[in-house]
């Protein structure tokens, strides 16, 4: 049934007497439930784009629907379909790696533009080539912490890593690029995703003797991890805590603990990133949501937008797939999160990469940028090219 409504698409999208004035794009996002803040964040980050921006491109007026997968799959399926089908939308914004994935059959037979605003996922791209990402790869972030440890000291790292696809994804290029540069991986635990206790392997942790603590948890865990961190003695035993950008989000820090001062992360953004683009950024969405941080998500989203309404200028308001998404390969723009671009290539962003220390400032945490890898790509793309 589901290809029979796929393979129908073509013949029941808009015509150019069907809201042809209108470009509708569908942000299929988790709005509810454990991952809802996830969705809000990138759908305030949308809409602070259109307010900025005007509802017009190209003649055209552009219209945004929002709908909620609650975070499964088979939603998000069922969802796009009928903003497809029934919405007459255009263009598509992808949420989390498994929605992502999900949509991929659907935009390939009906030829669908769709930004992945969420996903960090570094398969996704290649699954579909109608995915273009805003967002950021696990890789990218991973393999330049991997190389900055190693050049200031680290020797013996242990991964602590929840036990799911990105923690997976993160740890396995961290082992591999801090290897690749003279490292050696002590060991890597895998925790459990639901409900863990880190107590226990932080303990084991400790036992192996690393210089250097890489961990992988979800934003909601990282400040019990940081915090039992401290609490066990680990900051004062000489062990760096170091992870991706994710477990510094800008939405949790102001609420955790200052456990998290000194630790070392790797992200492509930061409220506190030093632009005038940005604190224009950070003062607006604060505005419009009732003074809530954005984190990389909004950006992720917001640059989105961006690339959606640049695609539809080159196009000329034409909404056909093959057409977008070749004038979003290549395109370079700056951003909030500083510069960045489409790989014409891989479909993938090409962003900066910033070493960040937790520090506080004005009395809040935030992630205070320290170095910068610039225009960092997918390093295992790179690899299979």
């Amino acid at each position: 049934m589901l290809v029979g409504a796929v393979l129908a698409l073509a013949a029941v999208r808009p015509g150019p007497t069907q809201a042809q004035d209108v470009v509708r794009v569908g942000l299929v996002m988790p709005l509810t439930g454990v991952l809802g803040p996830v969705g809000k964040q990138a759908v305030a980050g949308a809409r602070l784009y259109m307010a900025q921006h005007g509802d017009m491109v190209a003649g055209r007026k552009v219209e945004l629907i929002v709908r909620d997968d609650a975070s499964v799959p088979d939603n998000a399926k069922r969802i796009a379909q009928e903003l497809i089908v029934n919405d007459g939308v255009a263009i598509l914004g992808g949420g989390l790696t498994p929605s992502v994935l999900a949509l991929a059959p659907l935009a390939n037979e009906s030829k669908t533009a769709t930004v992945v605003m969420v996903s960090g996922t570094s398969i996704v791209t290649e699954r579909s080539p109608y995915f273009v990402r805003t967002s950021w790869t696990h890789a990218q972030q991973a393999s330049v912490l991997a190389d900055w440890a190693a050049r200031n000291g680290s020797k013996r790292a242990t991964i602590i890593a929840s036990d799911w696809a990105p923690g997976r994804e993160a740890a396995g290029v961290f082992s591999a690029s801090f290897t690749a540069a003279g490292g050696t991986i002590v060991e890597a635990l895998k925790v459990p995703l639901a409900n863990p206790d880190f107590a226990p392997f932080l303990q084991r942790a400790r036992d192996g003797n690393p210089d250097t603590l890489f961990i992988f948890v979800p934003t909601s865990q990282a400040g019990i991890l940081a915090k039992q961190f401290v609490e066990r003695g680990l900051d004062k035993s000489g062990i760096k805590l170091i992870g991706p950008g994710d477990i510094a989000d800008d939405e949790d820090l102001p609420g955790m603990s200052d456990a998290m001062i000194g630790m070392i992360t790797a992200g492509f953004y930061s409220a506190a990133h030093p632009s005038e683009l940005n604190r224009d950024y950070v003062a607006a969405f604060r505005k419009a949501n009732a003074n809530v941080r954005p984190n990389f998500i909004s950006v992720s989203a917001y640059d989105g937008m961006h690339l959606i309404y640049e695609a539809l200028k080159v196009t000329g308001g034409k909404t056909n797939g093959d057409a977008l998404v070749e004038a979003m390969k290549g395109m370079a723009w700056e951003s909030p999160r500083g510069p960045m671009s489409i790989d014409p290539k891989t479909r993938e962003v090409v962003h900066d990469i910033y070493i960040r220390r937790v520090e506080k400032v004005g009395g809040e945490l935030y992630s205070v940028e320290q170095e910068t890898f610039k225009a960092v790509k997918d390093p295992a793309k790179v690899a299979n090219r």
